[in-house]
């Protein structure tokens, strides 16, 4: 397959080219984080051109990631607190005239009908072409385990060491990134964190939470914490943090 690299704003796509690309799609509750919807109108504006879509010779769009430039100093230490962090940092360094030095790569995707092909890693590598090309020598990402969601109530910190027999990740999309040269720095407990109202909650997963308590929910990573007295869930997601360059 022949790919070529362009921003995904360089045209107007087909409404059902790019729903079947984002046809997968993330579980329902990934948009309750709050800070990130208030930042992510200006990461748009902002960092369009770290936003890549990949086209196939038949001139559709197969593949895409994106990502945001920030100032980081090297160690474990500095890095953000995880996806939600990375881009608050990004907004602000932009908002603050911070000269940005490491890209973070904050999400891939790939036509569900064309996964195990190998695209997945072409759009990190052309996420890193980007970064390449914009002067920024480190290359980070907060990367979401696919394979988390059947070890729910393991902490990210254990899973993150777990290997097969061969060696390599017993996470899919963390091998993925290791097969590229990337290496894991550190456990991003709460990369993210989703608020919502006991029956916001039973709706985006579909299940009953009659009592306070933990529970294992539809495509999370780690437990939905409910408060029935305060009306509340809370989830974390868990990420790891990889290092490219």
């Amino acid at each position: 397959m022949r790919l070529t690299s362009e921003r995904a704003d360089a045209r107007t796509w087909a409404e059902e080219q790019l729903a079947e690309l984002f046809g997968e799609g993330f579980p329902e509750f990934i948009t309750a984080d709050r800070t990130v919807k208030r930042y992510i109108g200006r990461v748009r504006e902002y960092f369009a051109e770290f936003d890549l879509l990949l086209v196939d010779e038949r001139d559709v769009p197969v593949a895409g990631g994106w990502g945001v430039p920030l100032r980081w100093d090297g160690t474990v230490g500095d890095l953000p607190g995880g996806y939600t962090d990375a881009l608050a940092r990004a907004v602000e360094g932009r908002e603050q005239g911070l000269e940005p030095d490491t890209f973070v790569i904050c999400g891939a995707v790939v036509t569900p009908s064309l996964k195990g092909r190998g695209l997945g890693g072409e759009a990190l590598l052309a996420l890193r072409r980007a970064a390449e090309g914009a002067g920024l020598t480190r290359v980070l990402a907060p990367v979401r385990p696919t394979a988390k969601e059947q070890y729910a109530i393991t902490p990210i910190e254990s899973f993150m060491d777990r290997r097969r027999d061969d060696g390599t990740h017993l996470d899919p999309w963390i091998r993925t990134h290791e097969r590229l040269g990337a290496e894991i720095l550190a456990a991003a407990p709460a990369s993210q964190t989703m608020t919502g109202t006991v029956a916001e909650w039973e709706k985006w997963t579909g299940l009953r939470l009659p009592i306070s308590g933990e529970y294992v929910i539809p495509g999370g990573l780690s437990l939905l914490r409910v408060d029935r007295n305060a009306d509340s869930g809370v989830y974390h997601e868990p990420n790891v943090w990889m290092r490219h360059a």
